[in-house]
């Protein structure tokens, strides 16, 4: 795929809420993913100014084949970047219009009053991309390699490991080639923001997951036994899945359902490659899975993460407009309550994670007690994570049980997660944590942080550098 049509694509894929940039752009299967992430993400800086651009001159009344996403892209790119390097027949395109639209930069210049393209951008814009500075977390792979054996590794290429947090101001604090063991989760390595480990050896091995900490909550705290079968309904991109995978060390059985063909290829690569075994994707819109499909007969965990309006992304693209509307809001909390309660129609279902990466009450809360009143008794809310310091909305009795993460308060994206239970007669709601959770320390407990952990005995592969 040439790089403007890639580019083009990904910019769709985020109006459609398919996913973040990152993972639109390393997902696209594009060869030249720094270049391509350079031109998307000064695109999408420079959007409301090209659209001015665009309109002034009149480019898609003269184009009427020519799509937004790429129109922008070539006039980024011809305008602000490196002057269409590439691009074939859309280079010399937009090159017809070039003195018209270099009229129309000249007159928004003077209209404005400035003389950089750069003053052009609102103070938001002009800021550096992802001024919002979350970690790069980095989850290992457990089903490749293990903790010890991947920070030994890191360690070889030159960065400092300083033991596991304390607290999330210490991971505000990390910096240069320095990194840490994540406060919460067992398994994630938290390494400075601007870190780039798409080229490394350990990334194109599948020995470790590109993934936010966020995302990671879902599949940690679902927390099923090896030998399960469980159901990841909408899961594409994949990495939820490669997760609950690790987890069940590959013993038992994976459902995976998304309805876009594409998705699912791209998935079904990326899970190639993390040694996932226990699986079995289609391509099927999970509101038609039949709950008494005898295939489904022994699946006693669901992993639930519907379309949602992606307000919690850090990456998302900068915008002018509002939030959703009231409207927007509605049609999808609709869906998102229907998907969930026909997800604990499922007759053996004992757990149910719910997650999105919205914001919106409507989305999050509201939903999840909404289906609970659907389903009386049968289902509790579960208290999870108690040690999360970010909890639900208080919209209703037990919200509190609920899981919220944010970058001001967890240094995440913003996020979502209740854990719903089958209920039993007289079984009161538990704290529930997972195993792997109990061997880390509170917030207020702290272990030696400057020191690995204690070696154990190494199983897994090697990579070698």
């Amino acid at each position: 795929m040439a790089l403007y049509s890639a580019a083009a694509a990904v910019l769709e894929g985020l109006e459609r809420g398919d996913g973040g940039i990152k993972t639109l752009v390393y997902n696209s299967r594009f060869p030249h993913v720094r270049q391509l992430y350079a031109l998307v993400s000064e695109t999408l800086r420079y959007s409301s100014v090209l659209e001015k651009l665009l309109a002034g001159a009149a480019l898609l009344r003269a184009e009427k084949k020519l799509p937004l996403p790429l129109a922008k892209v070539l006039v980024y790119d011809l305008l602000f970047g490196k002057g269409l390097k590439c691009g074939g027949r859309w280079k010399a395109l937009a090159r017809r219009h070039r003195a018209r639209l270099e009229a129309e930069l000249a007159r928004l210049k003077v209209q404005q009053k400035v003389s950089r393209n750069e003053d052009l951008l609102a103070p938001v814009q002009a800021a550096r991309p992802g001024a919002c500075q979350v970690p790069r977390y980095v989850r290992v792979n457990t089903l490749k390699t293990c903790i010890d054996d991947a920070i030994d590794f890191f360690k070889r290429q030159g960065y400092s490991y300083l033991g596991k947090a304390a607290s999330v101001e210490e991971l505000r604090a990390l910096s240069g080639k320095k990194f840490l063991l994540d406060l919460h989760l067992p398994e994630l390595l938290v390494f400075p923001p601007e870190t780039d480990f798409h080229d490394n050896l350990l990334y194109a091995s599948g020995h470790i997951i590109l993934q936010d900490k966020a995302s990671c909550l879902p599949a940690f705290l679902l927390s099923p036994a090896a030998g399960s079968h469980v159901i990841d309904a909408c899961a594409a991109p994949g990495n939820k899945t490669s997760h609950l995978a690790a987890i069940l060390k590959n013993k038992g059985q994976i459902f995976a359902f998304d309805v876009d063909t594409k998705r699912l290829a791209t998935m079904n690569t990326m899970l190639m490659r993390a040694g996932v075994t226990s699986f079995q994707l289609a391509q099927q819109d999970f509101l038609t899975v039949d709950p008494r499909d005898p295939k489904y007969s022994k699946v006693t965990y669901i992993l639930l993460d519907p379309s949602c309006s992606g307000s919690g992304m850090v990456n998302r693209v900068p915008r002018e407009e509002a939030a959703p509307s009231a409207e927007r809001l509605q049609a999808l909390a609709g869906f998102q309550r229907k998907v969930l309660s026909h997800a604990l129609s499922f007759p053996a279902l004992q757990r149910l994670v719910y997650s999105t990466c919205s914001l919106h009450r409507e989305e999050n809360e509201d939903v999840v007690q909404a289906v609970l009143q659907e389903w009386g008794s049968a289902f509790r809310l579960v208290n999870a994570f108690p040690s999360w310091p970010c909890r639900g909305l208080a919209a209703f009795s037990r919200a509190e049980s609920c899981l919220r993460a944010s970058p001001a308060e967890t240094l995440t994206h913003g996020f979502f997660v209740a854990v719903l239970e089958r209920q039993g007669e007289g079984t009161a709601a538990p704290s529930y944590l997972p195993a792997a959770a109990e061997e880390n320390p509170q917030h207020g407990e702290r272990t030696e942080p400057r020191a690995a952990p204690k070696k154990r005995k190494r199983k897994k592969q090697r990579v070698k550098e």
